[in-house]
């Protein structure tokens, strides 16, 4: 008789549209918590994210809309390990702060762009024009080498990655120039001539840079996204499997598709 209350009970709970739906098991594995930004950081890592759990892998997602505090995180062990960076802004982010993070895989390529929303091309850009470009230090070394190779000006090393504008020799359009944090640029695109945009901030403002750009780095840019950590876990075993997901065939094609050129996988 107990049992058969039991039941009844429990067909009660049914009818009543209480607890007959199986519940859904939750995720069980060891978390890594990584720092990323939004566009393409933070959606490539949502692709892998399934297969990382299947290996017993819990990624906690962490978005920033800078590129500091990412790296601040890191190493006060705050976050585990981050993915929005090139290698020259990780050597100057350590340089300038006394920091000791390291690369510890790279993975893709997000050629820097030019755009305008005032002029169609380059050749219309007249003299006295004004250009926004990233007020940090390796990003502004990598735009005015791409202000360089678009013929604009010429620096008096034309191979320095870290050149800022005291570095310009010649400027024969008188261009003037408006140093912003990188994540601005795009919301001042049309109160200037020109700005220059890392594409992770491109994509987020609904920018193609294959389309919108009118001018950008070759797809054997030097400047490539790195997964950062530090010393004491670029071997745990959770970071291995992530720089493995990272760095798959399977990772590559969703790249690939994804972002159609502007961004490029470079492994």
């Amino acid at each position: 008789m107990m049992r058969l209350g039991k039941l009844f009970l429990v067909l009660a709970a049914c009818l009543a549209g209480l607890g007959c739906q199986p519940q859904a098991p939750k995720p069980t594995g060891q978390h890594l918590v990584i720092a990323a930004t939004a566009i393409p950081h933070a959606e490539i890592l949502e692709h892998i994210a399934p297969i990382l759990a299947r290996e017993g892998v819990i990624l906690d997602i962490k978005v920033f809309n800078d590129y500091v505090q990412p790296n601040v995180q890191v190493e006060q062990k705050q976050i585990d390990v981050n993915y929005f960076q090139t290698l020259p802004y990780l050597e100057q982010f350590n340089k300038d702060r006394g920091s000791s993070l390291i690369p510890i895989i790279g993975v893709h390529i997000e050629p820097l762009g030019v755009y305008s929303r005032k002029h169609a091309s380059l050749d219309s850009i007249p003299e006295g024009a004004q250009i926004a470009i990233p007020n940090e230090r390796s990003n502004e070394g990598r735009a005015l080498l791409l202000l360089q190779s678009a013929g604009f000006i010429k620096l008096r090393d034309p191979r320095n990655a870290l050149a800022d504008l005291s570095d310009i020799v010649d400027n024969p359009r008188r261009l003037r120039f408006k140093e912003l944090e990188a994540a601005t640029l795009p919301r001042v695109l049309d109160q200037v001539d020109l700005a220059v945009i890392n594409t992770n901030y491109a994509l987020d403002a609904k920018l193609d840079p294959a389309r919108d750009a009118l001018f950008i780095e070759s797809k054997d840019s030097p400047y490539v996204n790195y997964l950062v950590g530090r010393a004491d876990n670029r071997d745990d075993p959770r970071v291995v499997k992530l720089a493995a997901a990272l760095t798959s065939a399977d990772t590559a094609a969703f790249i690939t598709r994804t972002y159609q050129g502007a961004v490029v996988p470079a492994f």
